[in-house]
């Protein structure tokens, strides 16, 4: 799941690349626009298209948000905003003894690249070390991802999505068997780099899949957490802080992202 929740898994051939780069853990952060229900209601806070500048456009914003309480007669729109990868750090730091290990392992890879890139290790075991790293690693990342469906099935919380969280889980244990043979081959020592290769890719893709079905079931959560705190705390309207909301007047918008944060961890 990627920092879940967009993978960045290590890229290229175990047989060695010109420039090594550093490889970092994954955890996908694809983050959807929360209360799209709203649509409609966000266009009467749109900026105004053409040119101006930042400051004109902005004033004009805010006298549309004036305009549209005074048509619906309310005081004050009560608006809040919501960083939603910040608030899916709530599932990565449930799993952060996991994501050490990965990341120890990404360290360890990164580590034989600037080695290599620098003369101090031959090529023959530069690929043979690179094979087993980048096998390890995605491995690790395989188990940050089940241990977290651990935590959501063990929960009541996820008892609306139990049944479908368990058989995603059952459905990963063929790639956990072919990631341990992987694993086991990289380090005996590969015999045939492209067969390595194709197979190392094509569990890779598994494992993308999979990291996105779970990320996807953690953002319904968060949503439900924001709809859940917006409702508590009387908020009319909750924005998308990343991908919706341009600007904030601190004023009049509410950032809730340490509510839904909070509500998050009861969660887990």
């Amino acid at each position: 799941m990627s920092d879940t929740m967009n993978p960045m898994s290590p890229t290229g051939s175990p047989t060695t690349p010109s420039r090594p780069k550093q490889s970092s853990v994954p955890i996908a952060l694809a983050v959807a626009a929360l209360l799209v229900a709203v649509a409609a209601l966000i266009l009467h806070f749109a900026i105004p298209a053409g040119t101006g500048t930042l400051d004109t456009r902005v004033k004009a914003l805010d006298s549309r948000l004036t305009a549209l309480e005074s048509k619906t007669g309310a005081a004050q729109l009560k608006v809040g905003c919501l960083d939603t990868e910040s608030a899916f750090g709530v599932f990565t730091d449930a799993v952060k003894d996991l994501r050490q290990a990965a990341q120890d392992k990404a360290n360890q890879l990164g580590t034989l690249q600037q080695q290599y890139g620098a003369g101090a290790v031959t090529k023959s075991d530069y690929d043979a070390k690179s094979a087993q790293y980048q096998a390890e690693l995605l491995q690790a990342q395989l188990t940050i991802d089940l241990g977290t469906i651990d935590k959501m099935v063990a929960s009541s919380a996820f008892a609306d999505i139990r049944t479908q969280l368990q058989q995603i889980r059952d459905e990963a244990q063929p790639l956990v068997t072919q990631l341990k043979s992987l694993v086991s081959t990289a380090r005996v020592g590969v015999v045939n780099a492209q067969e390595f290769q194709n197979n190392y890719t094509q569990l890779q893709s598994s494992f993308s899949q999979l990291d996105q079905l779970l990320t996807q079931a953690a953002l319904a959560k968060i949503e439900a957490a924001a709809q859940k705190v917006a409702v508590q705390n009387g908020f009319d309207l909750v924005l998308q802080e990343k991908n919706a909301l341009v600007y904030q007047n601190s004023a009049r918008v509410t950032d809730i992202t340490d509510l839904v944060k909070r509500e998050l961890a009861n969660y887990l």
